[in-house]
């Protein structure tokens, strides 16, 4: 059955439309319509199967109190953790929120961007797939209020963002293997285009420095999957001159070295330990429990949808903000006697 209309409420509540529509939108008594014509078209509303247009609503009103929010993948714990605090902290504003994943793909970020414009959503919140394309640009010229989660761009001063102290994280994973006497540490990094991954190889490779340890420094991956840990581990642990440590920079690469380990038939902590950059709910089972440095999720969660309601207000600042990581001490690391 065809869905009824303003018009067709309208005329089966003996009224204008113009009085259909003040009565929905509670302004009868602003009008002085009388109660039996509001009696009317309520009684008319509720046996029809109308449905108001949210979009229109909104152009009407200003507003349409949705967000938009991108992430990279809705099958990666941190995003998929990220993406429900936010509708969580969202929806306690009266605000609901349209969730686009990526799939790390710039074309699908720009069809993203699109539909949220032509949905007229109030605000956008983004985890950029890497580089700032023309998208961004698009939203920033169209004046809708952005907010930039844990991925930012070198020109960050254009948008606000909020993400973890990555550089910070990474010498606090690199820290702990040596204070437990690891000195031939591999890194797996992610996208090297995203600055979460630069700023992490960065504080890597300064720790490493620091302690006398540059010719020691190995980094490989290009991707932030369990296939690319996979396949690095693999091929780190065929080389020459074995590690006996392994910093992953995600979790998801994290899960590719703990599978590449066990099929070469080594094992964690006793032949080679391992540090995870980003937790994960498996870690605190897995066997070992997996040593990693934890982004606070709630916290740039909470602090992304503040901005970003500030603009929605109106408020024009940029602010940049760096959240610090903690370091969650479990198995995975064993204590070596002596370097190689």
């Amino acid at each position: 059955m065809a869905s009824d209309t303003l018009a067709s409420i309208a005329e089966k509540a003996q009224c204008s439309v113009s009085t259909v529509s003040r009565v929905l939108s509670g302004k009868a008594e602003k009008y002085r319509i009388s109660e039996a014509t509001v009696a009317r078209v309520r009684k008319e509303v509720e046996k029809s199967n109308y449905t108001p247009s949210l979009i229109a609503k909104g152009l009407r009103a200003g507003k349409t109190d949705t967000i938009g929010l991108l992430i990279p993948g809705v099958d990666d714990t941190f995003f998929s953790e990220i993406a429900s605090c936010i509708i969580g902290e969202a929806r306690k504003l009266g605000y609901t929120v349209i969730v686009i994943d990526t799939q790390e793909d710039e074309k699908n970020e720009n069809e993203g961007f699109s539909t949220l414009l032509a949905r007229k959503v109030d605000g956008i919140i983004a985890v950029p797939c890497g580089r700032e394309t023309e998208a961004f640009a698009r939203v920033k010229g169209a004046e809708l209020p952005l907010v930039v989660v844990d991925r930012y761009f070198a020109s960050g001063s254009n948008f606000s963002f909020v993400t973890t102290d990555n550089y910070k994280g990474a010498v606090m994973a690199v820290e702990h293997f040596i204070a437990n006497g690891h000195q031939d540490i591999a890194c797996i990094q992610g996208n090297p285009e995203a600055m979460t991954c630069q700023e992490r190889v960065r504080g890597y490779v300064d720790t490493m420095k620091a302690h006398g340890l540059e010719d020691r420094i190995r980094i490989s991956g290009s991707k932030f999957s369990i296939q690319n840990g996979y396949v690095e581990t693999n091929l780190v642990l065929s080389g020459e001159r074995r590690p006996t440590a392994i910093l992953a920079l995600s979790n998801k690469i994290l899960l590719g070295t703990v599978k590449a380990v066990s099929e070469t038939g080594l094992s964690i902590p006793e032949d080679i330990s391992v540090i995870s950059f980003d937790d994960n709910l498996l870690f605190n089972y897995m066997t070992p429990r997996i040593t990693c440095i934890a982004q606070p999720v709630q916290e740039i969660s909470l602090v992304a949808v503040t901005l970003l309601m500030k603009k929605i207000a109106g408020e024009r600042n940029v602010s940049h903000l760096f959240l610090p990581p903690g370091i969650v001490v479990r198995d995975s690391v064993k204590p070596v006697s002596a370097p190689r």
